[in-house]
């Protein structure tokens, strides 16, 4: 190995193979000293014991390792210090992969529907649209809260078992004409009414629609973003009351089709 093994490279373990190397030896020799194995620490870290004499070498030469006999070896405090160093940036790693990569996937929100504790076993439901978590193991789907929440706050869970059972929800579109054949004025908004209430949601999708809602005195729950919206709330198993232009529509159909969503067309024109 060359003499400049050491010293050369200033990557973290991480980003190295020779620093990760040098890294588990020092760890070896910490744990060791003063009575330390070429052939122990080689059987540790799965290199051979030349490949431990070689950098051994080159660490009492960089002043990490310090070298008192025959098989007496102890880190220096310059040994120490990068040990020190090398684990500070391996242990922010780990919390990023804890935290940032291992947490989102693995941690879903939930909200509560009773007093829960950090701990706690869950059931879960799908109510409204909302993942709802209840302190118990009173259904089919259970999870383990990591957080503390109240009645209607917001809780993290985890450890999922079973599966939360809902029906899709199904997507009511009303076509209105754009204003070039007429628009909103020629919808019968008195055929609209019986249908939001029939609803969980109203959406409009472009200016016709809107100024039809308005003429129905119909307050929209979603006015942007209509096609994620729609198609996302049918999956959490809403109903959706969807006024849409006619411009607007084959975008909106064209998706709840992809997403498997059952939909129906509903021309309101007056005659």
């Amino acid at each position: 190995m060359p003499k400049d093994v050491v010293g050369t490279d200033d990557s973290g373990v991480l980003r190295s193979k020779r620093n990760a190397t040098r890294y588990q030896i020092l760890v070896q020799i910490a744990e060791r000293q003063p009575a330390v194995s070429q052939q122990e620490i080689a059987d540790a870290i799965g290199i051979t014991a030349q490949a431990v004499s070689d950098y051994l070498r080159d660490l009492i030469e960089q002043g990490y390792v310090d070298k008192q006999g025959r098989g007496r070896y102890e880190v220096t405090k310059e040994g120490v210090d990068w040990l020190i160093s090398q684990t500070d940036e391996l242990r922010g790693f780990v919390q990023h992969v804890a935290e940032d990569v291992i947490g989102q996937v693995d941690i879903e929100t939930a909200l509560a529907t009773t007093e829960i504790s950090e701990g706690d076993t869950v059931t879960l439901t799908m109510q409204e649209g909302v993942l709802r978590a209840m302190s118990g193991s009173v259904g089919g789907a259970t999870a383990v809260a990591v957080t503390n929440a109240q009645p209607e706050q917001d809780v993290g869970v985890t450890n999922f078992e079973g599966v939360v059972e809902y029906d899709l929800g199904s997507v009511t579109i009303v076509s209105v004409p754009t204003v070039q054949n007429g628009g909103s004025v020629v919808v019968d908004t008195d055929e609209i009414a019986p249908l939001v209430d029939a609803h969980d949601l109203v959406a409009t999708a472009g200016t016709e629609a809107l100024a039809t809602a308005n003429r129905a005195g119909i307050d929209p729950d979603i006015r942007f973003g209509t096609e994620t919206a729609v198609e996302e709330a049918a999956t959490k198993g809403q109903s959706v009351l969807l006024l849409a232009a006619t411009d607007e529509l084959s975008t909106h159909t064209d998706r709840l089709r992809e997403a498997n969503i059952g939909y129906e067309v509903m021309d309101l024109r007056e005659e």
